[in-house]
């Protein structure tokens, strides 16, 4: 039986990392899986951007650290063009200090470098198919690193909360707390497609591109706490 999650044309592919050896190895990781089309590859952001107009493909696996333009830049002059690419960040270490501005530019996931093959095809499927992933351990240790700025949580909450109803904030903070879609569903007894309704009533209501604003959104307003 087919997996419902897997497209029903290949995911096409742009690598981007300065090194050919890194490439080298994705290469030989995603291309033994038959849904996923490696398109071209980069050494760098200029080229990465150059191609991700010219090639179009649906996910641009980038580097970080790279010469001529950073892969936040790069990254930020692809979803500033507007192109109907979204960008996978692969970062060397758990905080790279540019995974913040990296999230600001519009990318739609972060993982680690040392990511197991199995976890980053699973999240090239994900971002193709619209939606975003973010290494639970990279994930946390943003938020912990960012806890003492974050807003009192018996404070009262910020205006664009109060357009969500109740079981869209319930949503949110299950999704804050990273919990897929079909794990949101069985923890509130109701189907995923309602779930899915919801976080999309949640992304359009408080003007965020995707999951991972909505997590970041969470914790910036309070809602949800590291280790809550």
């Amino acid at each position: 039986m087919a997996d419902p999650t897997t497209p029903t044309r290949p995911v096409r592919i742009l690598l981007v990392d300065d090194q050919p050896l890194l490439r080298t190895g994705f290469r030989m990781v995603l291309g033994a899986e038959p849904d996923l089309d490696i398109v071209a590859e980069a050494g760098d952001g200029v080229e990465a951007v150059e191609l991700s107009r010219r090639l179009l493909p649906d996910v641009v696996l980038m580097d970080i650290r790279m010469p001529r333009m950073d892969g936040v830049s790069a990254t930020r002059a692809i979803v500033d063009a507007r192109l109907p690419v979204r960008v996978l960040i692969l970062t060397t270490f758990d905080l790279d200090e540019y995974v913040v501005g990296a999230l600001r530019a519009g990318a739609s996931g972060f993982l680690a470098k040392d990511v197991p093959a199995e976890d980053l095809v699973t999240a090239i499927r994900t971002v193709a198919g619209g939606d975003a992933v973010v290494a639970p351990r990279i994930l946390r240790r943003l938020l912990d690193r960012f806890a003492d700025a974050l807003p009192d949580p018996a404070a009262s909450p910020p205006k664009a909360l109060n357009t969500l109803t109740d079981r869209e904030r319930e949503v949110l903070v299950q999704v804050a707390r990273g919990l897929s879609n079909a794990e949101i569903a069985r923890a509130l007894t109701v189907s995923e497609t309602t779930i899915k309704t919801h976080v999309g009533h949640v992304l359009t209501k408080l003007g965020l591109r995707d999951r991972v604003q909505a997590v970041v959104l969470a914790y910036e307003t309070g809602l949800v706490r590291p280790g809550t």
